[in-house]
């Protein structure tokens, strides 16, 4: 089990861009599925980005592909969400998690590690 931390929410306007990052406390260098997913109120948690360390493979829900990137600093134990051109639809709580297995748009359920999450809210 690993420990993760996000840090890097906050309020922007539309347009703007902001860098989520998750510090795992362990090592999650290869075999593990790392992702964000967001939750707004009322509605379902959703995967945003996922990224299978074995191989590099990513995955971006449609709404963000082309704006955000998911990445990872192996020498930190840090996951990174560069998020650009904002929307105020993309305003949620967002959290990392991560599963030791590979994955591919995965559901909630699949991920056994989660962090606190952090706020995101972007304005019009």
């Amino acid at each position: 089990q690993v420990q993760l931390e996000e840090t890097g929410g906050g309020s922007v306007q539309a347009g703007g861009s902001l860098r989520l990052a998750c510090a795992a406390s362990g090592n999650i260098l290869r075999g593990w599925c790392l992702a964000w997913f967001r939750q707004a109120p009322g509605k379902e948690r959703e995967a945003v980005a996922s990224l299978a360390t074995g191989d590099g493979t990513t995955y971006y829900h449609d709404s963000v592909k082309g704006r955000f990137t998911i990445s990872q600093d192996d020498a930190k134990n840090t996951l990174y969400l560069q998020m650009t051109s904002l929307k105020p639809e993309d305003t949620a709580m967002y959290y990392c998690a991560a599963e030791y297995d590979y994955c591919y748009n995965p559901p909630p359920s699949h991920m056994r590690d989660w962090g606190q999450g952090t706020q995101v809210t972007v304005s019009s």
